[in-house]
């Protein structure tokens, strides 16, 4: 395995090129770095600047993946540039966006079926939508991706969905099971489904087959009058625990890049949904009938260990051994403490990584493979 980081949200990546970003995370002793989008690399897919960017990730040792965007046909007017890419024919813009990443050596490409909004509540999701309703939707994304699907084949590369806010595991595994695990997988962000009443354990034996990208983080669930509130803490501080779910995802893919992913810098130009108050966006509001029923998955056994989790964490708060949701949130957040962040979770997954006999392949192992595959 190979340990870096998503490279939306590290310090810089709003002013440093790709490049010097690749540069930076070599710089910090990171093994590489995905890119949210393959636009982020290069707006126009211009094929000069993309070659430069392959290679400089290959003369540094670092892994390199990248996205495709939402692919959800009823966000998508949220992503004209897709459309735009096309002429005008998204599923001509998907294709570029696709046939380009293959060309520079690209073949893993995260993908969202919705997004946050700066809504109150279960409103905030794309699935609590009343216009389309879920299950709508996820007949769209199905549609889509069956259509995209031909297109990714043929270029050998694999649309990866993550487990995101909006999303269960349950449906994420339904969707590539109707679409073909050989060109749709699972971007797998270890923390996010506790916002589904997700228990983590439980979440990752139900996608390790399909998991081909990861966002490496943690978070915790505090109590509040309708459920709890979630809240992303440095991996090792909260409810996912890395000794049980890397084993799991090391079993069924060894080779996995593992990407930590961090809250952006608090900058003023940043607004929501980056960086709003966690308490805009938090809540998991398990005890309200219209969540309750918009979860048909979640099962009695599993929605019982989420709440044990919950009231476990919430208890050390109460008792004064760890920050609640309130005090975390208000302290200072700018670069240093980003990568504070950064050092500590790859502090904690190196420790755990060695504890459970899971090799990380560094850069020099990487160039030296190379040089050997040359020779």
């Amino acid at each position: 395995m190979r340990l870096g980081s998503d490279a939306l949200k590290l310090p810089g990546a709003g002013r440093l090129t790709p490049v010097e970003q690749l540069q930076q995370a070599s710089d910090r002793g990171l093994h590489g770095l995905y890119f949210r989008s393959m636009l982020h690399l290069s707006p126009t897919l211009d094929p000069g600047y993309l070659a430069e960017v392959r290679d400089c990730a290959a003369d540094l040792g670092l892994y390199l993946e990248a996205g495709l965007g939402k692919t959800n046909p009823y966000a998508l007017a949220e992503s004209p540039e897709i459309r735009a890419l096309g002429d005008g024919d998204t599923l001509l813009g998907f294709r570029r966006i696709i046939e380009a990443a293959s060309q520079m050596g690209v073949l893993e490409l995260w993908s969202a079926t919705g997004g946050i909004k700066a809504f109150p509540g279960y409103h905030m999701y794309d699935r609590f939508r009343t216009d389309v309703p879920w299950p709508e939707q996820l007949e769209g994304i199905e549609r889509l991706l069956n259509r995209l699907a031909p297109i990714a084949r043929d270029a050998g590369v694999h649309i990866n969905l993550e487990t995101h806010e909006e999303i269960s595991s349950f449906e994420l595994v339904r969707l590539i099971e109707a679409v073909g695990a050989d060109v749709v997988g699972i971007t797998y962000d270890t923390a996010n489904p506790l916002q589904r009443g997700e228990v983590p354990e439980m979440t990752a034996r139900r996608v390790a087959p399909y998991v081909r990208q990861t966002h490496i983080k943690d978070a915790v669930l505090v109590r509040s009058h309708d459920g709890f509130k979630y809240q992303s803490r440095p991996n090792g501080q909260g409810l996912v625990d890395l000794d049980v779910i890397l084993p799991i995802l090391a079993e069924h893919n060894p080779d996995l890049t593992l990407s930590l992913e961090v809250a952006f810098v608090r900058t003023p130009e940043l607004t929501f949904p980056e960086l709003a108050s966690q308490d805009v966006r938090s809540r998991v509001e398990l005890y309200d009938p219209v969540w309750r029923a918009a979860h048909p998955d979640l099962t009695d056994e599993e929605r019982t260990e989420y709440i044990r989790l919950g009231n476990a964490f919430s208890d050390r708060v109460d008792a004064g051994e760890v920050l609640g949701f309130d005090e975390f949130d208000r302290r200072p957040w700018g670069e240093e403490e980003c990568w504070a962040w950064v050092d500590e979770s790859l502090a904690y997954v190196r420790g755990v990584c060695e504890r459970q006999g899971i090799a990380l392949v560094g850069p020099d192992e990487v160039r030296a493979a190379r040089a050997a595959d040359r020779g």
